[in-house]
């Protein structure tokens, strides 16, 4: 093969690993992460690698005592100990490696050389196990402590990157696989190959069939470890979408609401809709026409945007849930789509607490602000209403209504809470006082309605 032959192949290698790097490592799906995010997950990373640090140190230690307290069996004869020598550059290597991961954030090149020296050290422990007994190479083949390399790929997995788990368990086999060939080749005079499992079993005689099974485990157990982060991930990364995608709806829409469209497996629009009675409170901002007039359009909207802020409180605080915020105005539900089975009395509530907070409230510039409030109770349909490519959620239905007008009275009647006679009858008479303002045949309506300003009873 030409120079340029070699070039394009290592290119193309380059390229296929490049193509694979994101799966292995960050994934494609917490690349499009929003940047916060990201943040958050490589937090929760570092996290782990401190874990992972932690637990390969006290693995280690308990290694060593279980060394120290098992009966010594060489001979007393000043001989060479290397399992202790392994021992202690592997523990000072899992010290080094915890005191950095809390001074610096390991980079990717780190993590790969700290997986490649533990995997070198087990195997390296491993082989010395001959020459601390005087046997021949293959009785380190024979060790339990083989298993270790098992522990040591599933600590790994708690990066949930599956390329750390993948790479842990071909640099294992790959080391394990040396190690037979040392222990095969160690002796050329005499081969030190059986095929009988027995003989295998109680001598220094290496069976290949028993040192693939090996081999082929430790792989086996990678690559389902593998799939198994990588899949674990997946699902992680979309939850985190999906959460973030709820809170943000809840922006928009009411937190249930939002749930509720996470839910929702088909289309919104026939999403079912919920019937059943609540109260209607319909917040009004008074003289804002002259309001308007006053203020310059920037001022206007902070003022607007800092006094739905402040009577928004109230709301929530009563199990309210705000649907729409219409101009100046808001209209708020109790006990739909949140139920609440004293909706009628949170209501009239969250209207008084209001009025009390903005007569204590002074906004920028002096400003003094009062609202009007309607409250009305009935039967409530709550649902997404729209075109398949536009939805929004709302509560509609004629009590909505009957709460609006209620409001546009309050300016006629010189009330600041007018309610129905349904609301009034389901309110809480201990807590609030009402006095009969008349009836009124309201717009749209054949039947006059009748109506009550509600005040808060005082001791």
């Amino acid at each position: 093969m030409s120079d340029n032959s070699y070039r394009s192949a290592a290119r193309s290698l380059l390229d296929a690993f490049r193509s694979k790097q994101d799966w292995f490592f960050s994934g494609k799906e917490y690349a499009a992460l929003p940047e916060s995010l990201r943040t958050a997950i490589e937090e929760q990373q570092h996290g782990s690698e401190r874990l992972i640090s932690w637990i390969q140190l006290s693995i280690l230690l308990v290694f060593a005592m279980l060394y120290a307290a098992a009966p010594n069996t060489l001979p007393e004869d000043g001989q060479f100990e290397p399992v202790p020598i392994f021992l202690s550059i592997w523990c000072l290597f899992a010290c080094l490696r915890l005191f950095l991961t809390y001074k610096v954030r390991l980079s990717y090149p780190l993590l790969v050389i700290s997986v490649l020296v533990d995997m070198a050290l087990l195997m390296g422990l491993i082989w010395s196990f001959h020459l601390q007994y005087e046997q021949p190479p293959a009785f380190y083949l024979k060790s339990p402590t083989l298993l270790y390399v098992f522990i040591f790929i599933a600590l790994r997995a708690l990066r949930f990157e599956p390329g750390f788990v993948l790479l842990s368990g071909i640099v294992a086999a790959c080391g394990w696989s040396i190690l037979v060939a040392l222990a095969v080749l160690s002796e050329p005079s005499h081969s030190v190959v059986t095929r009988d499992y027995v003989v295998y079993l109680t001598s220094n005689q290496v069976l290949i069939g028993g040192e693939l099974d090996k081999i082929i485990s430790i792989l086996v157990v990678t690559i389902i470890m593998t799939l198994a982060v990588a899949r674990g991930r997946r699902l992680l990364i979309q939850a985190i979408v999906e959460g973030r995608t709820a809170e943000n709806l809840s922006l928009f829409v009411p937190h249930e609401v939002a749930e509720q469209i996470t839910n929702t497996s088909g289309p919104l629009i026939d999403a079912q809709t919920e019937s059943r009675e609540a109260s209607i409170l319909f917040v009004d901002l008074a003289s804002f026409t002259s309001l308007a007039e006053r203020l310059p359009p920037e001022e206007l909207i902070t003022t607007l945007n800092e006094f739905f802020t402040l009577i928004a409180e109230p709301i929530e605080r009563n199990q309210g849930v705000i649907n729409q915020f219409q101009g100046d105005a808001i209209l708020a539900s109790f006990n739909l789509p949140t139920r609440d089975l004293e909706h009628a009395t949170h209501a009239v509530r969250a209207a008084i607490e209001i009025q009390e907070l903005l007569q204590d409230h002074e906004f920028a510039g002096g400003i003094r602000l009062s609202v009007r409030a309607g409250i009305n109770t009935g039967t409530i349909v709550g649902g997404f209403i729209g075109t398949a490519d536009r939805l929004s959620y709302t509560v509609y239905g004629d009590e909505v209504n009957i709460a609006a007008r209620l409001q546009e009275l309050g300016k006629q009647y010189q009330a600041s809470n007018l309610i129905s006679a349904r609301t009034r009858l389901l309110c809480d008479r201990q807590a609030f006082r009402f006095t009969r303002k008349g009836s009124e045949i309201l717009r749209g309506r054949s039947k006059p309605v009748k109506i009550y300003e509600a005040r808060r009873r005082r001791p």
